[in-house]
């Protein structure tokens, strides 16, 4: 990270529990290390142990990582992060729409077959990430499954964490994928509208839908991150820790931008 990226991630970063005597061995290492470490794994799609020297040794940084991800820290940044840039773009830090969609990806040989399988609409053979972004193309919520998994099937638990965690959300657009029984779900169970954008039948090849390219727009940050091109990790956690590492990454450049 630059000096001005540093300091705008800095204040968000979550409190360790020794700094508010809630008990714990104080940290003996430098946070923008770590972070900058965990970023290059991300963006390099390099393996832990291909760290280079010039970090921590990568058993600490994967035990940071680790700690991030099982407790939750790294989407209590990511969720900070998502409220400054809203707030930079003059929105209100809660979000009151968004755009729901899916993407396959190939799984390698080390995601085990309890949470793999085959889409066969886009001849996948891996995971598939399902993904709520808000009108910024800002990730709201975001679920990894095997690739089989249809969109309706998911779509039930997406969006009712997305109701969990976002009370003021009301419309959602989706593509034809997300048809049928969930809009009924949706509507009654969660009071959120969901609008499905199809595509024309006089349409011919490619055509930008409204709403729904805000969120192919997000899955092409992601693959600027080399880790996310295809899906290594053996448990679906830790490829969502995944992905909210990347998107923190597109977040706070975005702010050292506007902060410079």
């Amino acid at each position: 990270m630059t000096d001005a990226e540093w300091a705008a991630v800095r204040d968000l970063l979550p409190v360790p529990g020794w700094m508010e005597g809630r008990g714990g061995q104080p940290e003996g290492y430098c946070h923008r290390q770590m972070v900058d470490a965990v970023r290059y794994l991300v963006a390099g799609g390099i393996t832990w142990r291909a760290m280079p020297a010039d970090f921590p040794a990568w058993d600490r940084v994967y035990a940071f990582w680790r700690r991030w991800r099982d407790q939750g820290l790294i989407g209590e940044l990511h969720d900070r992060l998502r409220d400054r840039v809203r707030q930079a773009a003059g929105r209100d830090t809660e979000p009151t729409a968004g755009i729901i969609d899916a993407q396959s990806v190939k799984g390698a040989t080390s995601v085990p077959a309890a949470t793999r399988g085959f889409d066969g609409g886009k001849k996948v053979n891996g995971r598939k990430r399902h993904m709520v972004v808000d009108t910024l193309g800002l990730l709201l919520t975001v679920m990894v499954t095997a690739a089989s998994v249809t969109d309706r099937e998911a779509g039930r638990t997406l969006l009712a964490r997305l109701r969990h965690r976002h009370r003021r959300i009301g419309r959602v657009w989706a593509d034809g994928g997300y048809t049928g029984q969930l809009v009924d779900f949706a509507r009654d169970m969660l009071r959120i509208a969901l609008a499905v954008v199809k595509r024309s039948d006089d349409t011919s090849g490619f055509s930008v839908l409204p709403k729904r390219w805000l969120v192919e727009r997000t899955f092409a940050w992601l693959m600027r991150s080399r880790r996310l091109a295809r899906d290594y990790e053996r448990r679906t956690d830790s490829a969502e820790a995944m992905i909210l590492w990347s998107m923190a990454t597109v977040m706070s450049r975005r702010l050292a931008r506007r902060r410079h």
